[in-house]
C-alpha cells in the first residue's frame, strides 16, 4: 500500500508545483481582485486593468503561497491537515520551492508595472511581504492574534483590482478590505478550534491554544457581529442598492446562527461548518456587490 509520501511523489512534477500556490485559496483571492476591478469601472473595465491585473495579482499570491510553503514545512509535517503537502512529503525540496516562488513573484511584479500601473505592483508587493513574510515568519508564531494582524494582508486583494483600473485607492475600495479583515478571524479562528491539538502540538499560539475554545467561540461570535455591521456598509453609503442589501441581510443571518450555535453548543462538527459556511459567505457577498453594480435600476438607497 502505497504511503502519503510515495502517492505525493509520484504525483506529475506540475501537479505538485501547482500544490505550492494553493490554487483554492487563490482562486478566492482572484475573485475577490476581480470583483474590486469590476465594481471600480461603471461598465466594462479596460482590457490590460481585467487580464493582466488579475493575472499579477495570482502570480503574486502564488508567489506568497509557495514561500509559505517553504517556511512553514516543519510545521506542516506535524499536522494531518498539511503533512501530505509536496515538501513535507519529499516530493519537492526547498530550493526548488523557492526558485519556483521566485519566478512567480518576477513575473507578477513586470507584469503590474509595467502593464498596469507602478500602484497596483507597489500594493501587491507590500501584500505579498505581509503574507509571505510578516505573517508567516513573525506574527504566525508570535501571538495569538496573528491571524487579525496578519488578516490585513488577505484583504488586500479589492483593493488591489481597484487600484488596477483606477491607479488609486478609493473610499469604496476601503470597504471591501474591511469586509474580509473582519471575516478574517471568524472564518480562520472557526478552523483553528477543529485543529486546536495540531496547533498545540506544533507550538502555533492559535487563540483556541492560548486562550482555550470557549473563549475562541465568544470571539467568534462578536466578530460575526461586527461582520454584520461591516457587511452592510457598502449599502449604508450609497455604494450599493436593494439587491446587496437583501443578500447581505440572508447571509448575515446564516452567518449569525453558525455563530450562535457554536458558541451556545459543543457539537463537535460546528467548527468546520462555521469554517466551510464563512468561505461561501465571503463568495456570495462579493457577488451580491457585482449583481447589484450592474443592475443599478433596482437600487435603493439608505
Amino acid at each position: 500500500m502505497a504511503t502519503p509520501a510515495t502517492a505525493v511523489q509520484a504525483r506529475p512534477q506540475w501537479k505538485l508545483y501547482l500544490e505550492l500556490t494553493k490554487p483554492k485559496v487563490v482562486a478566492l483571492i482572484v475573485f475577490t481582485a476581480i470583483v474590486g476591478t469590476l465594481l471600480a469601472s461603471p461598465g466594462v473595465p479596460p482590457l490590460a486593468a481585467l487580464v493582466w491585473g488579475n493575472l499579477g495579482i495570482a502570480l503574486a499570491a502564488g508567489c506568497a503561497a509557495a514561500i509559505n510553503h517553504v517556511l512553514d514545512r516543519k510545521i506542516d509535517e506535524q499536522m494531518s491537515r498539511t503533512r501530505s503537502r509536496p515538501l513535507p512529503t519529499g516530493g519537492l525540496d526547498a530550493p526548488r520551492a523557492l526558485a519556483f516562488a521566485g519566478l512567480l513573484g518576477v513575473l507578477s511584479m513586470l507584469i503590474l508595472w509595467f502593464l498596469v500601473n507602478p500602484l497596483t505592483a507597489m500594493l501587491t508587493f507590500a501584500s505579498l511581504i505581509g503574507y509571505a513574510v510578516i505573517y508567516t515568519v513573525f506574527l504566525k508564531r508570535a501571538t495569538s492574534q496573528n491571524i487579525v494582524i496578519g488578516g490585513a494582508a488577505g484583504a488586500a486583494p479589492p483593493i488591489l483590482g481597484w487600484a488596477a483600473v483606477t491607479n488609486s485607492i478609493e473610499p469604496q475600495a476601503l470597504l471591501l478590505f474591511l469586509i474580509i479583515f473582519i471575516w478574517t478571524p471568524p472564518h480562520f479562528w472557526a478552523l483553528a478550534i477543529a485543529r486546536k491539538d495540531e496547533y498545540a502540538r506544533a507550538g502555533i499560539p492559535m487563540l483556541p491554544v492560548t486562550h482555550g475554545v470557549p473563549y475562541t467561540r465568544l470571539q467568534v461570535l462578536l466578530y460575526t457581529v461586527l461582520l454584520v455591521i461591516v457587511s452592510l456598509l457598502p449599502w449604508v453609503t450609497h455604494m450599493s442598492g436593494l439587491i446587496y442589501l437583501v443578500a447581505a441581510l440572508v447571509l448575515n443571518g446564516r452567518f449569525m446562527y453558525y455563530a450562535l450555535a457554536l458558541k451556545l453548543t459543543d457539537r463537535s462538527e460546528l467548527p468546520m461548518k462555521v469554517f466551510r459556511f464563512s468561505i461561501s459567505y465571503l463568495m456570495w457577498i462579493f457577488v451580491a456587490l457585482l449583481v447589484d453594480h450592474y443592475l443599478p435600476t433596482t437600487q435603493l438607497t439608505g
